[in-house]
C-alpha cells in the first residue's frame, strides 16, 4: 500500500519546470519537436518504469509526449509516483527536452442531477464508459483518452441555468490567466466565492464552466 500525499507536499518536491498536480495526479508536456524523439522518450520513460514496476500514462503524439502519474492503490500521488517524476525529469534533460507547462489540462463533463441513478446508466450507456472506482457517482472512459463524467446532486429544479457544464482542472499557476484569458474572449465570471478551488465562468449566452485548480481542496 502506497501512502498518499498531499497536492500541496508533491507541488513542493516535484520538478516545477516539468510537473503539476491535476485531479489526484502529476502531469508533464513534453516538447519533443519530432515524433521520432517523441519515441525515444516514450522509450527511456518505459524503461526506467519497468525497472521500479510503476507505470505512468503515456500520450504520444507528433511533437509532444504527454505524461501522467498516479498511484491507483491510494487514488492519488504516492512516493512512488513523486521518485519516478524525478527519473523522467533527468532523462528529458539528458535527451535536452523541454516541458510546456500551459497547455496542461483536464476537461470533465458534470452532470447535475435530480436523480442521479436514474441518469448514470443512460451516460454510461451512450459513451460505452465504466464506473470510476477513484470517484463516485463518476464514469471514465475504458481507453483512459476520453474526458471523464461525474454527477453532482440537485437538491430542487434548477431551469434558468445549463444543467451539464464543462469543468476544465489547469495547472494551479495559470489558473487566473486562464480566467482572464476568458473574460478577454468575451465571458465573465458567475462566481469567485470559492477560487482558488474553482471559478465558475460563463459565455455570451450563459453556458457555464468551471476553471479548476488543486489549490483548497486538501
Amino acid at each position: 500500500m502506497s501512502d498518499l500525499l498531499s497536492h500541496a507536499d508533491v507541488t513542493a518536491r516535484t520538478d516545477a519546470r516539468h510537473w503539476r498536480v491535476l485531479l489526484h495526479t502529476i502531469h508533464a508536456s513534453f516538447r519533443t519537436e519530432t515524433f521520432s524523439r517523441g519515441f525515444l522518450l516514450a522509450q527511456r520513460i518505459t524503461i526506467a518504469a519497468e525497472a521500479v514496476q510503476h507505470h505512468p500514462d503515456l500520450h504520444l503524439t507528433y511533437g509532444r509526449l504527454r505524461v501522467a502519474l498516479t498511484s491507483h492503490d491510494v487514488h492519488g500521488v504516492s512516493e512512488r509516483d513523486v521518485a519516478l517524476a524525478a527519473v523522467i525529469s533527468h532523462i528529458a534533460d539528458e535527451l535536452g527536452i523541454e516541458s510546456e507547462v500551459p497547455v496542461l489540462g483536464i476537461t470533465e463533463i458534470a452532470v447535475d442531477a435530480l436523480d442521479i441513478p436514474a441518469v448514470l446508466p443512460f451516460w454510461r450507456a451512450v459513451f460505452a464508459y465504466r464506473d470510476d472506482p477513484g470517484s463516485t457517482p463518476a464514469l471514465e472512459d475504458p481507453a483512459g483518452i476520453g474526458p471523464s463524467i461525474w454527477f453532482q446532486q440537485m437538491d430542487a429544479p434548477r431551469p434558468q441555468r445549463n444543467r451539464i457544464h464543462l469543468d476544465v482542472t489547469v495547472p494551479h499557476d495559470v489558473a487566473e490567466q486562464r480566467v482572464a484569458d476568458a473574460i478577454d474572449a468575451g465571458g465573465h465570471v458567475v462566481s469567485d466565492q470559492r477560487a482558488p478551488s474553482f471559478w465558475v465562468l460563463a459565455d455570451a449566452e450563459g453556458n457555464e464552466v468551471c476553471v479548476s485548480t488543486w489549490q483548497a481542496r486538501d
